[in-house]
Order: structure tokens, then C-alpha cells, then sequence
């Protein structure tokens, strides 16, 4: 069965249009609700209708920032911390309020459900995380997770059902701050990584995720779930694009792939004075020679490679010895495997250039690999119509970070809503986005995941 003829898809491709009846179901003589109320008893709201409450998300924004609030108004919530814990407690709140049945996984994901009328029919779902960078902001991934619940929260009052669930995911550590790997949860959801795998790792203290998990109570039952039909997340773009080009939805087509290395170059350290330029083994000189030409490879593969030397070290960093070791890092990004793999072999030709000339050593090894990912193309375009029904042309963009859906994507049908962030910053106590737009990726999330869990009244 292609992508294109799966029930999902049908759906969607009916439900997206401006023509599909979606609201009732032809039973006998007449038309009738799915609450069996026939159309000349009671209206059911159209889509236009389904508008969301722009103001009850800003503040459970603002809420749930509180809960580890810096002095430079970002957020400080590590994964797994009590704080951690306090976030959770409140979204979990939240979500039972809103009539949601709730699960937690053996990695401690949560799963809020608002049941749909067929409970044979996987959830659509959507998500994103709680836990923060060290100092970090209030939007990222939170305006993901709140997005979602004021979506059900919306459809709760206009007492709108649908055919499928409607699920809403906070996924344990994905910021990776305090335990690697990165993405943890939506990687264990996905079999990227096993549970033992990610329950094993440590924190500086010592501290084991499993520890952890235990200490918070968020030590979940290793069962098995159901899977999604379809998953969104939205997100702050965490970049200037949209910013640049003044648009407020980006239809996220897929994310870069990446491969980070580590780079040591040894030399031998000597005094300053007394050695002479031509007998030095200075590793510092071929290090930033290997730095620049970082630069040059992606310059060359523009316009969506990306090359970042991020972390240097330079020993003994002393002002009057010539350096005997240099180690640093290098990541790569790009659209496409064969981008990544012509970036690689550009780097390692320019390392066996610099060891060819026989007065330093270089070691290099790469210690991560994420394949690009491509969104599905029927939920991408569920997004761009989204956007411009209210009135928002979309830009497509392709996210140079990695996120849950990555990870996702690898399982379900994958797409993503990008909503802009002040001059691009994220990862930072001051980063900021628009109320309105905020509340745009919001109204865009929830007229896409109606459209693929089909709505019964």
C-alpha cells in the first residue's frame, strides 16, 4: 500500500478540504451527528469555528515558566530535578482536568489521551518536552506540550469528538543538559536506543537516569504503546529564517542530518623563546588551519549545510609555551546523506594533508550520526494548509536542530510547525516569541490534527 492510498491519508485529503462533510454521517433516511442528533436539531461547529483561546495559552506558557524562573526571566529545569518533577505534576493537572487519561512509560514519557470514539484507531498525536537547557528559555519545547493540550483543551469546549484519539507527549530529556543521549525518550519510544541503554547513563554526580526517574516518581511501566497515526510538533524556530523573511508558520519539511566529530592534533610543547619558527611542532597553527577549512566545507554546500567548531582546547595554554595538544570539535550538518558524506571525506583529505607534512599527529572520530529526515508529505502540506486558512503564507523550512520528531519519524508519520523567535535566539534566558504567534502555531496544530483524526461532531 503506497503513502498516498493509507487510510490516514484518505482522511486527511478529505478532511483538509473546504468541501469535505466530515461533520456528519449519512445513516437511513437523513444526515446525522455522531452524538445521533440529526442536522435539523443541532448545528455542529464548522471548521472556522474552531478557533483557540489565544490568552488561556500565553498564561499556562507563563505558568509553567515559573517553575524554575530565572532572574533573566529564562527558565532553569533540568530533566529529572524536582523542578522537572513540579512541571510534570502541573502538566499531568492539566491534562487529567481536561479529561485525558494518563500513562507514563518506563523512561518516564508521559502520554495524556482524550479518547476518541473508534479505540481500535491508533492516537494522533502531538508533543515536545519540558526540561530545559542550564539557561535556558520558556518556549522551548514548552509551547510544544501546551500547544497540544490547547488544542484538546479548545475542542473540550466546543464539545467536538473525534474518530481517533488524541494524544499529547512529553518526552523525558531531550535537551540532553544532564544525561546523554540527547532526545532520550522520544529515542527509546522509537528504538533509536534501548531502555536499558538510556536508564543506565549518568549524570556528574553519578546519578543514573533510573535513579532519577525513581527519585521524582516518574519511574513508569515498560508497556508496550499503540503507536500514532500521525505526530506534530510545534515549536519555536530556534533561528532568525522566519524572523528574515516575515513570516509567522514555517512547514518544517524535514531535519538535517549531522555528524560531530572530535579532532585531537598533537604536537610536542616547548618554550617560546629559545625554538625557533621552522623547528616548532606547533599544534595550534595546523588546529585553526583544520578550523578554517570546517568554515570552507560548508560554505561550499549551501544553502542548508551547516559547519560549527564549537569547543577548543588548547594545552598547557600557557602565554610563553608553543602548544603541544590541540582538541576540538566539529559539526556537520546537512539535507541529504551524500551532502554529509562529501563534507566527511573533505575534512578527513584536509587532515591527511596536515599529517603529511609530518610535524604533527591528528586524530579524528566521529562520535554522532542522525540521518536527515524527510516529514511526511501529507502532513506537511496538512500544515501549510492550516497556515493559510488563517490567513498566514507558510515557508518551507528545514530544521537545522534535531527534536523528538526526528526521532518520531522514524515510526509514525512525522511533521512539524515552526512559529519564529526573537532575533533567533534560543537555547538562552532571553529568548522570546509573539503571543500571536504563538497562538497561530497553536490554531495551525489544531486544525491539522483534526483533519487527521477525523472529527465525528
Amino acid at each position: 500500500m503506497t503513502a498516498a492510498s493509507t487510510p490516514l491519508h484518505a482522511s486527511l485529503a478529505a478532511a483538509t478540504s473546504d468541501t469535505a462533510p466530515g461533520n456528519a454521517t449519512a445513516h437511513g433516511k437523513g444526515m446525522v451527528h455522531g452524538d445521533g442528533t440529526s442536522l435539523g436539531q443541532r448545528t455542529a461547529p464548522s471548521p472556522d469555528d474552531v478557533r483557540i483561546d489565544p490568552q488561556r495559552l500565553w498564561q499556562s506558557l507563563m505558568t509553567l515558566a515559573a517553575i524554575g524562573a530565572t532572574d533573566k526571566g529564562g527558565v532553569r529545569r533540568l530533566a529529572l530535578t524536582d523542578l522537572d518533577r513540579q512541571a510534570r505534576d502541573l502538566v499531568i493537572g492539566w491534562a487529567r482536568q481536561a479529561g485525558c487519561e494518563v500513562r507514563i512509560d518506563a523512561i518516564g514519557n508521559i502520554f495524556a489521551l482524550r479518547p476518541g470514539r473508534d479505540r481500535a484507531r491508533k492516537p494522533v498525536a502531538t508533543g515536545s518536552h519540558i526540561d530545559t537547557q542550564p539557561s535556558g528559555g520558556k518556549f522551548d519545547g514548552n509551547f510544544g506540550v501546551l500547544a497540544g493540550l490547547e488544542v484538546l483543551r479548545t475542542l473540550n469546549d466546543r464539545g467536538i469528538e473525534t474518530e481517533a484519539g488524541l494524544e499529547v507527549c512529553v518526552w523525558t530529556n531531550e535537551e540532553g543538559s544532564r544525561f546523554v543521549p540527547v532526545m532520550m525518550g522520544s529515542g527509546v519510544f522509537a528504538g533509536a536506543f534501548t531502555l536499558d541503554h538510556a536508564l543506565a547513563a549518568r549524570d556528574r554526580e553519578g546519578i543514573s537516569v533510573r535513579e532519577a526517574l525513581q527519585a521524582i516518581g516518574y519511574a513508569g511501566q515498560d508497556q508496550p504503546h499503540p503507536g500514532f497515526s500521525a505526530y506534530f510538533e510545534a515549536h519555536i524556530e530556534q533561528g532568525p529564517v522566519l524572523e528574515d523573511r516575515q513570516r509567522v508558520i514555517g512547514a518544517v519539511t524535514g531535519a538535517l542530518g549531522q555528524r560531530w566529530y572530535d579532532v585531537t592534533v598533537q604536537g610536542q610543547e616547548a618554550h617560546a623563546g629559545p625554538t625557533p619558527m621552522a623547528l616548532r611542532r606547533d599544534a595550534l597553527q595546523p588546529a585553526l588551519a583544520l578550523m578554517a577549512q570546517v568554515q570552507a566545507i560548508a560554505m561550499d554546500e549551501q544553502p542548508h549545510a551547516r559547519g560549527t567548531v564549537g569547543y577548543v582546547d588548547v594545552f598547557p595554554n600557557s602565554r610563553n609555551v608553543i602548544p603541544g595538544r590541540v582538541t576540538f570539535t566539529v559539526d556537520f550538518r546537512h539535507e541529504d546523506d551524500a551532502g554529509l558524506l562529501r563534507m566527511d571525506a573533505r575534512l578527513r583529505e584536509a587532515v591527511q594533508a596536515v599529517q603529511a607534512q609530518g610535524r604533527v599527529q591528528v586524530r579524528i572520530e566521529q562520535v554522532v550520526y542522525f540521518p536527515p529526515v524527510h516529514f511526511d508529505a501529507a502532513l506537511v502540506e496538512a500544515v501549510r494548509a492550516g497556515a493559510r486558512h488563517i490567513g498566514h503564507e507558510p515557508l518551507d523550512i528545514v530544521s537545522g536542530a534535531g527534536h523528538d520528531a526526528v526521532h518520531v519519524a522514524a515510526v509514525a508519520p512525522t511533521a512539524m510547525i515552526f512559529v519564529p523567535c526573537k532575533d533567533g535566539i534560543s537555547h538562552n534566558e532571553i529568548e522570546d516569541a509573539r503571543p500571536e504567534h504563538l497562538a497561530a502555531g497553536a490554531q495551525v496544530l489544531c486544525r491539522a490534527m483534526l483533519a487527521c483524526a477525523g472529527r465525528v461532531a
